[in-house]
């Protein structure tokens, strides 16, 4: 039998597909394994390359493999699709992730640490928990509107006139029980959004890509916590704008011959992080009259050309580029003071 230089994994809950092949790409051998002869076999497997699909559970598999010697690496889902032939079954889709594996010029997931899935955990947590109280302030301003009660915008807002509200005593006092519901469930979701946050800001302060990414204007603690947990350094991407375009954040092009069109961003790429970028984004824009710098009169200047969406979009890209630039630098941010041209 030929060495194994690469074991391909198709990965699932309980029942697990793999492939091995040599160094010519020739098929070796295949099985299905559980979860427990899946860590037996590879435990006594001599060290190769082994790729999955970056899906579900595959950071965890991938630290638990590099942990036994071998090397991991996790192919993007996206370029796996193309490959599967045939049927749709485990075997041709544990096939289709080695032969995408193979692909020059392609760029592997890294695998992330417990901690970095840890912090994105959180931000998966504190998104659900916003979503909970904006359905609950929404739900008790259309039910209150059934009464002639109309509650202002905003959320600070309806809070307060939800305060006044609870001490009328001429509410039905089903209204009013409901009313104390709602302010005891905003209470509890304000307090675990708020603990949450608290943890943000006590792991960027101990985290050095972090201490970088805060330097920069428009990143807080929010996003520099998520930016470190999905990219850490970026040593994923070769340069700034292949981190703009991984976060969906450059043109959508169309050329053909000699036409070439370009049109909004893509919104590739992880949604959470391009919205987070793009409200920091929009806080820089806001107060950029206030300063004289290099940045911000460049922002000044393209919102009174573009316009004020654009021009948020445009300094959410050149946010990240200039995050990648000083990951790699290892270097906090500076503003820039150039003399115009006279």
């Amino acid at each position: 039998m030929n060495k194994i230089s690469t074991i391909s994994i198709d990965l699932a809950k309980h029942v697990f597909q793999l492939m091995a092949f040599d160094d010519q790409g020739h098929p070796c051998w295949s099985k299905r394994l559980s979860r427990i002869k899946l860590k037996e076999a590879l435990l006594n497997q001599p060290p190769c390359n082994i790729v999955m699909e970056a899906c579900s559970s595959s950071h965890y598999w991938g630290r638990t493999f590099q942990a036994m010697g071998h090397q991991v690496q996790l192919v993007p889902a996206q370029h796996v699709t193309p490959f599967v032939r045939g049927n749709k079954n485990d075997k041709n889709d544990c096939l289709a992730i080695y032969e995408a594996s193979r692909r020059p010029n392609l760029r592997f997931v890294p695998i992330k640490s417990e901690q970095q899935q840890a912090i994105l955990l959180l931000h998966r947590q504190r998104e659900r928990l916003i979503a909970a109280r904006t359905a609950c302030i929404n739900q008790t301003r259309s039910l209150l509107l059934e009464f002639g009660i109309v509650m202002p915008k905003g959320r600070a807002e309806f809070k307060t006139h939800l305060l006044k509200l609870l001490d009328e005593a001429s509410l039905h006092p089903i209204i009013q029980l409901m009313l104390s519901d709602v302010d005891k469930e905003l209470r509890r979701l304000d307090k675990q959004i708020q603990s949450i946050e608290v943890t943000f800001k006590e792991t960027t302060a101990q985290n050095p890509v972090a201490t970088v990414m805060r330097s920069i204007p428009g990143i807080g603690p929010l996003i520099a916590s998520a930016f470190s947990a999905a990219i850490d350094k970026g040593q994923a991407f070769n340069n700034g704008r292949d981190l703009g375009v991984w976060l969906g954040l450059t043109p959508l092009q169309y050329a053909s011959g000699n036409i070439n069109r370009l049109g909004g961003i893509t919104k590739r790429g992880d949604g959470y992080l391009r919205k987070q970028l793009i409200h920091g984004a929009r806080t820089v824009v806001q107060h950029a009259h206030k300063k004289d710098d290099d940045l911000n009169r460049w922002i000044t200047e393209l919102k009174a050309r573009r316009g004020i969406n654009k021009t948020v979009v445009a300094t959410a890209h050149r946010l990240a580029r200039l995050m990648w630039i000083l990951l790699q630098k290892n270097e906090c941010y500076t503003p820039q003071f150039n003399q115009r041209e006279v």
